[in-house]
């Protein structure tokens, strides 16, 4: 049984054709997608997912996505907004907005800006999110709202990749070093206590030292909170993996566990900012020691309290220390309508 990304609502039928024997093959990418077709949640968690926008036109070079999900397709304004008040209904607190470029979402002339703003409205609604992010689709209007409405957590997930305008371009990314710093600035700008999230590749075919290095300096610049690291690895049918100059595995390993440190020190260097800092953290699950739950600050760090609240509570916490991975914090209250215009105050993101 092979089943694509546009099939998922076929599954019972797929699955009775194979019991029988019969080939099951569906990997269509319709007009139609699948969303109207899947039945509605009853419950949810806390922290809802909700997918707006699928596949991508950009082509990156190593990425096989846009072969495998197919072009960019929004979905429409009326179908996302009646699937987040069903989430909201069925129990969600937080919604994070998905999608391959999620802030390529755009319907009838509005953009992610403005359906961030039509949720907002939403009054069980207390937080909401978006990932993940081209940074050529970083609208001001989108800027913006990360100042102008309080709901919209400050934290953004803008993948780089690398920070050698010439591997960049290898990698057909569409930006430069210097165009996304330039973003950077502008979103620390409205919003200085922003934490902001990266993916990056070590070793793409080509890479040098010096490459490298680039990469390193990069971040010694924009001081990640968060981020995701990989070695390249080639895809099938993508023009990376047809490149010459691969690199070998040992320098990769060797390169990625220089990133992954200097990674690890900014992400550590976040969480020590964030001690003394007051928050609401929205309580997700249960944590490993008696008493204990785990929820996410607004800058998606993983908080541990211990105290008498429920999954689902969105409570006012003192961060009190700080770990590589997460923080701990104190309860102060149990209100529901917890604070949400909070700053990193202590947070010197361009340290």
């Amino acid at each position: 049984m092979v089943v694509g990304p546009q099939a998922y609502h076929n599954l019972p039928g797929l699955v009775a054709r194979a019991a029988r024997g019969e080939s099951a093959l569906d990997t269509d990418m319709p007009v139609d997608l699948k969303f109207g077709h899947l039945p509605a949640r009853r419950r949810v968690p806390p922290s809802a997912f909700l997918t707006v926008q699928e596949g991508c036109d950009k082509f990156c070079t190593y990425c096989v996505v846009p072969y495998t999900r197919g072009a960019e397709v929004s979905r429409g304004w009326v179908q996302v907004v009646d699937e987040a008040k069903a989430l909201v209904d069925a129990g969600a607190k937080e919604i994070t907005l998905l999608g391959q470029n999620v802030n390529a979402w755009a319907n009838d002339g509005r953009g992610l800006h403005d359906l961030i703003a039509a949720l907002a409205d939403l009054p069980a609604l207390h937080r909401i999110r978006y990932t993940t992010s081209h940074p050529n689709d970083m609208t001001q209007g989108l800027i913006e709202a990360h100042r102008d409405i309080p709901k919209l957590m400050p934290f953004l997930h803008l993948p780089v990749q690398a920070g050698s305008d010439r591997i960049l371009a290898a990698m057909n990314r569409s930006h430069t070093r210097a165009s996304y710093l330039r973003l950077i600035e502008r979103v620390r700008a409205v919003r200085p206590d922003i934490a902001v999230s990266g993916d990056f590749i070590v070793g793409f075919p080509g890479e040098t030292e010096a490459d490298f290095a680039e990469t390193l300096s990069l971040l010694d610049e924009v001081r990640h909170a968060q981020a995701f690291s990989f070695k390249y690895s080639p895809r099938p049918g993508t023009p990376a993996a047809t490149m010459a100059d691969h690199v070998v595995p040992e320098v990769m390993d060797e390169r990625l566990q220089r990133l992954q440190a200097a990674l690890g020190r900014d992400q550590a260097a976040f969480n020590a900012a964030s001690v003394g800092t007051r928050c609401s953290v929205l309580m997700e699950r249960k944590g490993k020691l008696p008493g204990q739950l785990i929820g996410k600050s607004p800058w998606l760090q993983s908080v541990h309290v211990v105290g008498d609240a429920e999954i689902g509570d969105l409570i006012n916490v003192e961060i009190t220390a700080a770990w590589p991975n997460s923080v701990t914090g104190v309860m102060l209250n149990r209100d529901a309508g917890a604070d949400q215009t909070f700053r990193h105050a202590k947070l010197d993101v361009a340290a």
